[in-house]
């Protein structure tokens, strides 16, 4: 088993509503689940390849529940990095050296069957956790945007967290409102208002390394 281990940040947008049911370990909003996730690597490696600065995302539908597979998942890795980096990311993003269901990549592959080609092209991001706003972007595959939840009553930014202390994926994340649309690509989606989530990354092959 080679030994990874990354830090950095993470936009997914969904299909569910505000706060994501998957969070919760309830059935998603509208039975199924969709998504885009983008993830910006600020250090890390994959046994000695320097993983630092290589971007990635995935586009994801399952006919419903996560949990009960069929899924399909399409993954984009920015064509900066290079031939070890595609083979690193794409590695640990399809769940290979990692423990068994220790990262939500491991969950998500083993859910997906369908594993379309993966693509190599752009990948444009700018966001900002701590105010939930930003966007992500592949031109010809998908376009993700996020905000404030609004206030039900006065429509000003309504701030809300998501802390899982044996969660999968992150410790914390920030909620948000997310609109994606795909362009192009193997799996098509629209989100308009949606389920949205910034959160800072640290993983292993062994799981959540920490906050």
């Amino acid at each position: 088993m080679t030994e990874w281990e990354i830090q950095g940040e993470e936009l997914a947008n969904c299909n569910c509503n505000f706060g994501c049911p998957c969070q919760f370990s309830v059935l998603p909003s509208h039975g199924n689940c969709e998504a885009v996730v983008v993830f910006d690597i600020k250090t890390g490696h994959y046994g000695d390849t320097d993983l630092a600065g290589v971007r990635a995302a995935g586009v994801y539908h399952w006919p419903g529940p996560i949990h009960e597979g069929n899924g399909q998942m399409q993954l984009i890795v920015d064509e900066g990095a290079s031939t070890d980096q595609r083979a690193a990311i794409e590695a640990i993003m399809k769940g290979e050296d990692t423990d068994e269901m220790a990262t939500m990549w491991y969950v998500f592959s083993a859910m997906a069957p369908t594993k379309h080609e993966t693509l190599y092209v752009p990948i444009e991001l700018d966001w900002n956790r701590d105010e939930r706003t930003g966007y992500a972007k592949v031109s010809g595959v998908f376009d993700v945007e996020v905000s404030p939840i609004p206030h039900i009553v006065s429509g000003m930014p309504h701030r809300a967290s998501i802390h899982l202390p044996n969660g999968f994926e992150y410790r914390h994340a920030e909620a948000a409102s997310g609109s994606a649309k795909t362009t192009g690509g193997a799996i098509s989606l629209t989100f308009d208002a949606t389920h949205a989530h910034l959160a800072h990354l640290n993983l292993s092959g062994h799981g959540v390394l920490g906050a």
